[in-house]
This record gives C-alpha cells, sequence and structure tokens, in this order.
C-alpha cells in the first residue's frame, strides 16, 4: 500500500528516466492522469506512457521533480504567493477547487491551491 502517491508517481518517472527507459506503468487514479497530461501539454513527456529524451545527448527532459506538498505537512500558496520555478522556466502543479493545473494556468484563474510538485 502506497501512503502517498504522489510521491509514488514522481519516484516512478524518475527512476524510470535513470534507467533510461522509453515507458513507465504507474497505477492509474484521476490525479496522475491529470498530472500527466500536464506534463504532456507542457513538453516534459511524450505520449502518456513515453518518456521524453533529448535526441542529441540523451538527457531526459525532466531534469529535477521535487514533491512540495506532502501528506504530513500540506504546502498552499495563493496566487501571490505562487514562488518562480527556475526562473519562470518550470512548472509547478497545483490542485486547486478548480482541479489539478499549473500556477501560471492558477494565477490566470486567480485560484490557490496546494502545490503538489515542481517539475523542471
Amino acid at each position: 500500500m502506497v501512503t502517498d502517491p504522489i510521491a509514488d508517481f514522481l519516484t516512478r518517472i524518475r527512476n524510470a528516466q535513470m534507467a533510461g527507459h522509453r515507458v513507465v506503468d504507474i497505477p492509474a487514479s484521476n490525479l496522475k492522469k491529470r498530472m500527466t497530461e500536464i506534463l504532456y501539454a507542457q513538453g516534459y513527456i511524450l505520449k502518456y506512457k513515453a518518456l521524453k529524451y533529448d535526441a542529441a545527448t540523451k538527457q531526459p527532459a525532466i531534469q529535477s521533480m521535487e514533491r512540495v506538498s506532502r501528506p504530513g505537512l500540506r504546502q498552499y500558496a495563493s496566487p501571490a504567493e505562487f514562488r518562480r520555478v527556475k526562473n519562470g522556466l518550470g512548472v509547478a502543479i497545483l490542485s486547486t477547487s478548480k482541479g489539478v493545473m499549473t500556477d501560471k494556468d492558477a494565477k490566470v484563474q486567480n485560484v490557490g491551491g496546494e502545490v503538489l510538485c515542481y517539475i523542471y
């Protein structure tokens, strides 16, 4: 039994990239599906199962994945408190009252929420 499914999601992707795998299998949930859609829309993965690598250097598209809010210590932020990830190059994934979205989308819609992770 996994106590933190988001951390498990990030760890599976991180481990697959370190091993050089193209495909990673992750147990499904609506939250993980939405996070995968965000990663796809931001260009970090090729398909919903395929990881993305640079063709020339073979480096993964995702350089860093950091879990922010944990089950023991939830981290919430309002639109004014959103932190820029890697000077605006990265993305933060938030769980808001209007669904799971990026920090940029949440700022446009002027909603705050739980900061799930930072991805660069």
